[in-house]
């Protein structure tokens, strides 16, 4: 069954899905960052070129004929899924493939529109019996801001 974790109080979501990304990255994992349309995608993409600023985060987008072999996949419309291990769902809604992935990671921000449909796919996901775990990063001393 899929993993649930929810990190709440985020100030920047894509600086904070960089960082997550990079994370996993190091443990080996490899990842889906879905993005809400084509331009999320793209400014997504884009700052995936310069964070972490000591590094770079090898990734492309979901229809590369690189994204079997690339550990990190950016897009908005994943079509065939490359693989199935974390879920990093910056959409803001409830991906209807989530339950195929090992992981799937929701970044919610102090938005208050945000926070309310986060509350809802929490809702969903454990009314549906999935474990999920949260992470106010509010509580953390750095807010990845």
């Amino acid at each position: 069954m899929t993993q649930i974790d929810f990190y709440t109080h985020v100030q920047d979501r894509q600086l904070f899905a960089c960082k997550l990304s990079a994370k996993a990255l190091e443990q080996g994992l490899r990842v889906l960052v879905l993005t809400p349309d084509e331009n999320s995608a793209v400014r997504m993409d884009q700052m995936l070129w310069s964070v972490p600023a000591t590094g770079f985060l090898p990734h492309c987008r979901a229809r590369s004929e690189l994204a079997a072999v690339t550990p990190l996949i950016v897009d908005h419309d994943p079509g065939e899924l490359a693989h199935e291990q974390v879920l990093l769902n910056l959409s803001g809604d409830r991906p209807a493939f989530f339950s195929r992935f090992q992981r799937l990671i929701e970044i919610v921000t102090t938005d208050e529109a945000d926070r309310e449909a986060a509350r809802e796919r929490f809702r969903f996901y454990r009314d549906r019996g999935y474990e999920i775990r949260s992470h106010d990063m509010s509580q953390t001393g750095k807010r990845h801001s």
